[in-house]
């Protein structure tokens, strides 16, 4: 495990050290003080780029942001390395302090990628589903899916956990991860009875195509969506986006980088006037609820600011394993 600072530099943190930290990191709190900002102007989300190596195949990634309710700014590099093999795919996120112009930390962000983006739709199930919502289902089986289970299994009384993906049925080893974090997970037998009648549906899938039919829920539900990498990927059809309340991470930006809602504009005269909220409104109070008299759809693709609030809290933690100071 990698831990390393100097007097003048920042610490360094590996994936293990990161991973290490991780279970210390409040993940809702960090997000919840980054919305809040975003609503009151006080952050700085800029457009991601995407910069191209020289002379060879491959790019990297910047994400970039500015929370002044955290002092902080910095960025989030994935780089995409061709090599004879499989690409290598990494991300590391550098914070400086918005103070001194001084670097903070470089940190390895891949866990943290995937705990930001269950902690974003955590964010928007403790924002938007009813109080009394019981009944969860699942569709994605793999370490984001789990990691959406964690980040919302005390946010309501879940009576039943339904999941589901195509090869879970085999895959003893992963059944017994999803045990370990919840004995109410049930394992469905198919996309269509592992929604139906559920109060909300998480979609944590890297499909390129939608993995559900709404009507199969029953009634109006809370159905959240993650992004992938896949080329115009969406995990409900464009088509829905007409018939629910439509919230999501940044709206901003989310319209003209989710596919199914690029689609519905393009294919059913969808407009993204019609997105209700997003995670900063709703931090701030100043969203419309949803009466669940339709369904109700949460986007979330991922944001700089959210990689730069949790580096922010790894640091923070670091900081106090190494010092005893939390401020």
């Amino acid at each position: 495990m990698e831990q390393t600072s100097s007097a003048n530099g920042p610490a360094i943190l590996d994936a293990a050290a990161v991973t290490a930290l991780l279970p210390q990191l409040d993940v809702q709190a960090e997000l919840r003080t980054l919305f809040r900002a975003v609503g009151e102007g006080k952050a700085v989300q800029p457009a991601q780029t995407v910069t191209d190596f020289p002379g060879k195949d491959g790019d990297f990634i910047t994400y970039m942001g500015a929370v002044e309710a955290m002092g902080v700014f910095g960025a989030k590099l994935s780089p995409y390395i061709v090599t004879d093999g499989p690409p290598i795919i990494t991300a590391w996120t550098a914070l400086m302090s918005m103070t001194t112009g001084h670097p903070l930390v470089w940190c390895d962000a891949g866990v943290l990628t995937t705990e930001r983006t269950a902690g974003a739709t955590a964010l928007a199930v403790g924002f938007l589903s009813t109080s009394d919502a019981t009944n969860l289902a699942i569709i994605g089986s793999g370490a984001v899916a789990q990691a959406h289970l964690r980040h919302v299994l005390t946010l309501r009384p879940w009576a039943q956990i339904s999941v589901y993906s195509p090869a879970l049925a085999k895959e003893q080893d992963r059944q017994s991860t999803w045990r370990g974090i919840s004995d109410q997970v049930v394992f469905a037998p198919d996309a269509k009875s592992c929604i139906a009648g559920a109060d909300v549906v998480m979609l944590c899938t890297s499909s390129g195509t939608p993995v559900i039919d709404p009507g199969d829920i029953g009634k109006p539900a809370l159905v959240t969506s993650i992004s992938t990498n896949a080329p115009n990927a969406h995990e409900v059809p464009p088509a829905f986006l007409q018939e629910a309340d439509v919230y999501c991470d940044y709206a901003p930006t989310t319209p003209g980088a989710a596919a199914e809602m690029q689609l519905a504009a393009a294919q059913h005269g969808w407009s993204s006037e019609a997105v209700k909220g997003d995670l900063a409104t709703l931090a701030c109070g100043a969203a419309p609820m949803p009466a669940y008299d339709k369904p109700v759809y949460f986007r979330s693709v991922g944001l700089g600011l959210e990689d730069i609030a949790m580096a922010y809290g790894i640091w923070k933690l670091w900081r106090a394993s190494e010092t005893g100071d939390m401020t």
